[in-house]
């Protein structure tokens, strides 16, 4: 685990890469998406965590899908995350999100680095993504409030230029085309996929041979 640990470093060893690898991923037309360092931009912080473990032999990345009683992106696939509290640091948001949607931790988890800062115009957030690797397999213990299903995917996977796909669909009563990335049933889209481009990206540079 300690080799894992120091190869997923790595990653971290130059800047994240920012918009350029986020706009990969976003519906078109563009609407209202501006780089979170944009002059004049007025928003809510939130922090999400991409958490990584060693599940079969190979490195995955666990997902949720939103249960239909949270206040935004109802059901859709999104990292465990949430609103950032008074005087709390964004990192513990995302570890404190993290236990309350899928009851895993904070000491269960080592934190490698953050991503770049993204602005959701739908909801007013920027989102604040983190890295960790569990030290150990979670066990998962999701939040019937926030959480209706974990989804677990290969980071092998999400790699292979054949994930990504584009669809065009009718969102708020106008066309889109949208990309995203394909694991059996699921898209991963949105605000999400825009931050797994970043992170994907991150790893591909890095050259690592993953486990």
């Amino acid at each position: 685990m300690r080799e894992t640990i120091d190869g997923l470093h790595r990653i971290f060893e130059k800047p994240p890469p920012g918009y350029t690898a986020q706009e990969k991923m976003i519906p078109i037309p563009r609407i209202g998406h501006r780089p979170a360092d944009a002059p004049g931009l007025s928003f809510s912080q939130a922090a999400v965590l991409l958490l990584l473990y060693i599940k079969n032999g190979g490195l995955h990345l666990v997902f949720t899908r939103r249960s239909g009683q949270v206040r935004h992106h109802q059901d859709q696939i999104s990292f465990p995350g949430g609103a950032k509290e008074k005087d709390e640091e964004l990192d513990r948001t995302a570890l404190r999100e993290t236990r309350e949607e899928l009851g895993v931790r904070p000491e269960e988890v080592a934190l490698l680095g953050k991503l770049s800062p993204l602005y959701v115009p739908p909801s007013g957030f920027c989102i604040y993504p983190f890295v960790g690797v569990a030290l150990n397999r979670p066990h998962f213990f999701p939040s019937d409030e926030e959480v209706a299903e974990i989804i677990e995917v290969p980071i092998a996977h999400l790699l292979e230029d054949q994930t990504v796909q584009r669809e065009e669909w009718m969102i708020r009563g106008r066309p889109v085309e949208v990309p995203f990335y394909q694991y059996e049933d699921w898209k991963i889209w949105g605000a999400t996929a825009m931050i797994l481009s970043e992170f994907l990206e991150m790893v591909r540079r890095t050259e690592w041979p993953l486990p």
